[in-house]
């Protein structure tokens, strides 16, 4: 990281969107920042506040981390580069929970759901860069399958869905921590 790069982080490490850029740069800058804001939530609960919830919600931080590393594969690896889905979606029973993903938390420790995620954002990022080799433009208006084949959408349609997923999730981040150490901010 160079000192250009320090300037372009806030204050949590998280990456300032760009102010003025194409596209894809724009949509990728802000999902970026929106991952970063995640790990930054995350970042050093133990595996028991992971799993604490705010209730009446049964949500969790941790599973959090599993349901958008479970939304990241699904859509930028299944969907966009119409590749099979990695472990462990690929051997999970979605018939016997369909929610097996927000569920994962309770089988998993701290340290492998943080790895689950940025493994399957990694992922995401290495599909997004391949799809988009030969221009932005085009890879933005391309369109993949989706839902079964009952639907086509497009690489912009997925990341700007990406970024929903991300904020409406964070919304709810932000009020467990809150409750688990007072952690405030954005």
């Amino acid at each position: 990281m160079t000192a250009d790069d320090d300037a372009a982080c806030d204050e949590h490490g998280r990456p300032e969107p760009p102010h003025s850029a194409g596209e894809l740069d724009t949509l990728l800058g802000f999902l970026d920042f929106l991952r970063a804001s995640l790990a930054w939530k995350t970042d050093g609960l133990s595996t028991e506040q992971l799993r604490r919830c705010l209730p009446p919600a049964d949500l969790t931080l941790g599973g959090m981390l599993a349901h958008l590393a479970f939304v990241e594969d699904f859509w930028f690896t299944h969907t966009a580069a119409r590749e099979r889905m990695p472990q462990p979606w690929a051997g999970t029973d979605w018939d016997a929970d369909p929610d097996a993903d927000w569920h994962l938390v309770h089988t998993s420790d701290g340290v492998e759901l943080r790895a689950l995620w940025e493994a399957s954002t990694v992922r995401s990022r290495t599909q997004v860069a391949r799809l988009t080799e030969g221009g932005a433009a085009v890879a933005l208006e391309r369109t993949h399958p989706a839902w079964g084949g009952r639907a086509q959408v497009s690489l912009r349609w997925i990341l700007t869905h990406m970024i929903e997923e991300y904020a409406r999730h964070l919304g709810h981040a932000d009020l467990i921590r809150q409750s688990l150490d007072g952690l405030t901010g954005e």
